[in-house]
């Protein structure tokens, strides 16, 4: 195994001096933090080791003990972690997960499911060593079902690592994986603990591509559809592990520090058990997978000592478009060649209510509204639980039976933000997204982030749609309204964007490796123009293609080369595209987290979001946030639109659009 840590063995290593330093660094009244996390932050594990033994010949105390005396907070749990070996540190983990009243099964699944036989066998004897107990009894009793019979599984260490695949068994794994989930009714959750718990890791690569010709989708999508709770979260582990076991800890490294705070014992258990293995890989698909570098996330989302020392174990910043390490490179032409392939089932949150009367919904939103008071709870029950098409209905039975209009009603009996979603509900589908174009270029400001997100997710049918009904609202032609908005290239891009004349078909190899070509050609005098000539034109199939064989063509990502490259709106709208193509419930779940974190909640985008998406991928897109901030939409919502919003009334109504709790 080659190690590719950003820690290694110190030259000219003298435990004795160190050990002395240490002490030196602890005496007398405070403690020199400089010294203590610059001194264990450039040995090795094994160096400390060394350290900790010749402290305690020299000093006759112990040095772990007196670390915890001088340190305190994260930096203490943080420096005290290091001293620890790698086996006694995952076995204080896996104890810290299952003791007391609940159990941390987000540890237990990225322990278990990163670990080689090695490492796993290492660490359930130190537990026993540690604490005088068994490790697989003490996990049995704190959980339960299929997730608890995987677990015990990955304990046994036992993986097949001796590299032989047989190919005629990867066609009857893949072909039993398929018949245990997608093609039946219920799912044989045993058949995928057995394969995925015991085949070598390159067998189950293989497994994987195969799995993908016989379903046409990818097999963590078939274990989103098919598992739940936290057998899904251990099982796409186990599959993202196999796949790629920095790719895997980079994405616990955002998740831990994106989300409703900073996970800290999910960064200091990751930043120290991977620091001598492989940081420089993670730190590589990190820059892949996200915006920033995990050295700047770092920088950003923690503070003092704590943060001097993460950052130490970081080993330094990433330039964004440097080309990639092998693996990385071969990991992001295989991402392109995953999402070329799969075929993914969107589904709504919202669906068309079953026995629907629109004259009983008709008369019931009037008794809502009229007399003294407004009753919000039946206007929100009736609105967010019909279709579009329903609502269509309900509208002009409305007017034809109480010679009303309802959206008028509706705008004198509701106010602020539940107002503005209760009428973005009610409008079809093409004004909706007429009206959000033009809120995002009236008053002072344009919102060019709404402009880009709308014009990059919709189809050609629904920009058309969006474009005629933007002329009968307004009497001026959307082209138009963009032209007087803004400017130059990013102009240019909105413009193409908005004839609704992207190509629909399949993906042409031949034309697709020119167009690669051509983007990896393409000059900084006219980068821009050979972009948007080829991404706000070609089919999303063919673009799938195209940006990967733009990695072979330059060993590096589109994304790393939009945003080195390009700046301000312009690389915004081509990064946006790249996303969309790549994953659009992904690009989607992206948008509503800015939307809520922050200073402050960005209504307007949540609104337009939830709107919009409610009856196409809204559930896709939960899945993708849970997966991407490791708490659910659902959750976001509660917490993030409780300032403003006293009554509650618009939280509900965005909970109803969301659907259930992830």
């Amino acid at each position: 195994m080659v190690f590719r840590g950003t820690i290694t063995d110190a030259p000219d290593f003298d435990p004795t001096a160190d050990a002395e330093s240490l002490y030196n660094a602890m005496k007398g009244f405070g403690s020199d933090k400089e010294a203590i996390l610059a001194l264990v932050t450039s040995r090795s594990n094994a160096q400390r080791q060394e350290v900790i033994a010749a402290y305690k010949c020299n000093f006759g105390q112990d040095l772990i003990d007196d670390l915890k005396y001088e340190l305190t907070g994260k930096f203490e749990r943080l420096i005290v972690s290091l001293m620890k070996t790698p086996p006694y540190h995952d076995a204080k983990e896996i104890h810290d997960a299952i003791k007391g009243a609940g159990t941390n099964e987000k540890c237990l699944i990225e322990i278990l499911a990163s670990r080689n036989n090695k490492q796993t066998r290492e660490m359930v004897a130190a537990y026993k060593d540690a604490y005088g107990r068994d490790m697989e009894e003490d996990i049995i009793a704190d959980t339960s079902g299929h997730f608890k019979k995987m677990l015990v599984v990955l304990l046994q260490g036992t993986r097949d690592e001796s590299g032989v695949v047989d190919a005629d068994l990867v066609d009857q794994d893949a072909q039993d994986l398929y018949t245990a989930g997608e093609a039946q009714w219920g799912t044989d959750e045993a058949k995928f603990i057995t394969i995925l718990g015991n085949r070598s890791v390159t067998h189950l690569r293989m497994v994987f591509d195969a799995y993908e010709k016989i379903a046409e989708k990818s097999i963590e999508d078939s274990i989103k559809s098919e598992l739940s709770g936290d057998f899904e979260r251990l099982m796409l582990a186990v599959v993202q592990c196999i796949r790629s076991v920095p790719m895997f800890f980079a994405r616990c490294l955002y998740r831990s520090m994106k989300g409703l705070g900073t996970a800290d014992n999910t960064l200091i258990r990751i930043m120290i058990c991977r620091s001598e293995i492989d940081m420089l890989d993670i730190r590589e698909f990190f820059r892949l997978s996200y915006e920033k570098s995990l050295f700047n996330m770092i920088k950003d989302d923690t503070s003092g000592d704590y943060k001097k020392t993460l950052l130490n174990l970081c080993g330094g910043d990433d330039d964004l478009a440097g080309e990639f390490f092998p693996e990385a490179a071969q990991i992001a032409y295989k991402m392109w060649e995953i999402s070329a392939t799969t075929k993914v089932q969107l589904r709504p949150t919202v669906r068309p209510a079953p026995n629907f009367d629109p004259a009983a919904d008709a008369q019931a939103l009037r008794k809502a509204m009229k007399g003294f008071g407004t009753d919000e709870d039946a206007i929100i029950d009736i609105v967010a639980q019909r279709s579009n098409a329903q609502r269509q209905e309900i509208r002009q039975s409305f007017k034809s039976l109480l010679g009303r209009d309802l959206m008028k009603d509706l705008k004198s009996e509701l106010s602020k933000n539940l107002e503005r979603l209760i009428i973005g509900l009610m409008l079809t589908p093409p004004e909706f997204d007429a009206k959000m174009m033009r809120k995002a270029m009236e008053g002072a400001g344009t919102d060019e982030h709404a402009l880009i997100e709308i014009l990059v997710t919709r189809s050609n049918r629904k920009i058309q749609a969006m474009n005629a009904a933007y002329q009968n609202a307004y009497k001026k032609s959307l082209e138009e309204a963009i032209q007087s908005e803004t400017s130059g290239h990013f102009c240019r891009i909105l413009v193409s964007l908005v004839q609704a004349a992207r190509e629909e078909g399949p993906a042409d190899v031949e034309r697709a490796n020119a167009d690669a070509q051509e983007l990896a050609n393409a000059g900084s005098d006219d980068i821009e123009m050979k972009f948007m000539s080829i991404l706000c034109t070609r089919s999303y199939p063919h673009l799938r293609r195209v940006f990967q064989e733009f990695v072979r063509y330059t060993n590096k990502d589109i994304e790393q080369v939009i945003r080195k490259e390009m700046s301000g709106d312009v690389k915004n709208a081509f990064y946006a595209i790249v996303r969309s193509v790549k994953n659009k419930p992904s690009y989607l779940a992206d948008r509503l987290y800015k939307a809520m974190k922050g200073l402050g909640t960005d209504d307007r985008a949540l609104i337009r979001i939830m709107v919009s998406r409610s009856e196409i991928d809204l559930f896709n897109i939960r899945k993708e946030f849970k997966e991407a901030y490791d708490a659910s939409l659902h959750e976001f919502i509660q917490v993030e639109t409780m300032i403003g919003d006293t009554s509650g009334d618009y939280r509900k109504t965005l909970l109803v659009l969301c659907g259930g709790e992830d």
